[in-house]
């Protein structure tokens, strides 16, 4: 989808949501609505126009990377900027803004000068977002490039693991293997999290040694074009005890049960509710607490919403992690995540990276 289908769709959504013109703060959304990838600015989308607000410091990059778009140097205070922005809007009174981006402060001060110009600032939920959703083929591409060089960096590194070496010291190994395959950054704070710490669903790296016969959750993503890939491998060195291998069973049965079933039409919450019931009939429904999944693109978390009571209706060229996962205190945790795509109905897994299989002795 090009930058003016993108502006398109979001126009053919202004009426429906009722308002005349959307002001577009949120850095993912900025970023996909129009290709600029600086740190600052925003942008003001009516039915006729397209303008971007930014800085000194971005007003030659804008230019260069959004040039559907006219670019305005802001100048002086924010207050002095917002109502040229405002009075450059013509016509349109009612103005969207993104609710769950936009500070009190910031919606308190702007309300003031929309008010003075006779206009209104309306909450928008999710409107952009909810477009980002269906990856077109520019996106699907740069997530397939994050996804690659997250499995391969996986295996390069645990295929070296050996016991004693620090947590820490896996992380950064994992690190220099996704960007010396091209990674331009680690998609988030990578984790490795061996024996008891892995009960800690983020837990950060620390200087405790990989142990033998200890699960060790290892959760890593690569960055690509600004598109964030999302793997979680649970791994053991040495021989896995059966409480290792019956946690392990339930999670992997979870997931490729989510993942053989999930089905264009269902809800975050129907598509969860496949794997929690698996891990709640064994017994541990109450160690898996977060998310079945969650959308990736440009933000490693965004919609479509994957879990209890999530609403959103997964729909053909989503792209969406399948993460369940059991966390036991003092033992350790088992999490297995692939990123899933759904097409012709169903899912299509793009992670590629091995998983351990114990179920009918492989």
């Amino acid at each position: 989808m090009s930058i003016q289908n993108r502006l398109a769709a979001l126009r053919q959504a202004l009426e429906p949501a009722g308002v005349d013109a959307v002001w577009v703060s949120q850095p993912e959304n900025r970023r996909y609505m129009s290709g600029f990838s600086g740190s600052a600015g925003s942008l003001f989308i009516t039915p006729n126009d397209a303008l971007l607000a930014t800085d000194s410091r971005y007003t030659e990059q804008a230019s260069r990377q959004a040039s559907d778009y006219r670019v305005v140097h802001m100048a002086g205070s924010s207050s002095d900027w917002f109502k040229e922005m405002l009075a450059s809007m013509g016509t349109a009174g009612r103005i969207g803004f993104e609710e769950s981006h936009v500070t009190v402060a910031t919606h308190k001060r702007l309300t003031q000068l929309c008010g003075e110009a006779g206009k209104e600032l309306i909450p928008l939920d999710d409107m952009i977002e909810t477009i980002r959703a269906v990856k077109d083929d520019a996106e699907r591409g740069a997530l397939l490039s994050a996804i690659r060089i997250t499995d391969e960096a996986f295996v390069e590194v645990a295929e070296g693991l050996r016991p004693g070496v620090s947590e820490k010291d896996v992380a950064w190994r994992i690190e220099m293997a996704m960007r010396n395959r091209g990674a331009e950054a680690i998609a988030f704070e990578l984790i490795v999290a061996s024996g008891p710490n892995g009960a800690m669903a983020h837990h950060r790296p620390s200087e405790d040694p990989i142990v033998v016969g200890a699960p060790i959750v290892i959760d890593i993503g690569a960055r690509v074009d600004g598109y964030h890939a999302d793997l979680s491998r649970t791994i053991c060195i040495g021989e896995p005890d059966d409480r290792f291998r019956r946690i392990y069973d339930i999670v992997l049965t979870a997931q490729e049960t989510a993942i053989a079933t999930i089905e264009a039409g269902m809800t975050g919450d129907q598509a969860d509710a496949l794997a929690r019931d698996i891990i709640g009939k064994a017994g541990h429904g109450e160690d898996f607490g977060h998310s079945l999944g969650h959308g990736v693109g440009l933000a490693v978390h965004e919609y479509p919403r994957v879990g209890k009571g999530a609403p959103d209706v997964l729909s053909n060229g989503m792209i969406f992690t399948v993460e369940p996962g059991i966390y036991l205190t003092d033992w350790g945790g088992v999490r297995i995540e692939d990123v899933v795509e759904l097409r012709d109905g169903r899912c299509s897994v793009l992670s590629n990276a091995p998983k351990l299989r114990f179920q009918g002795g492989g």
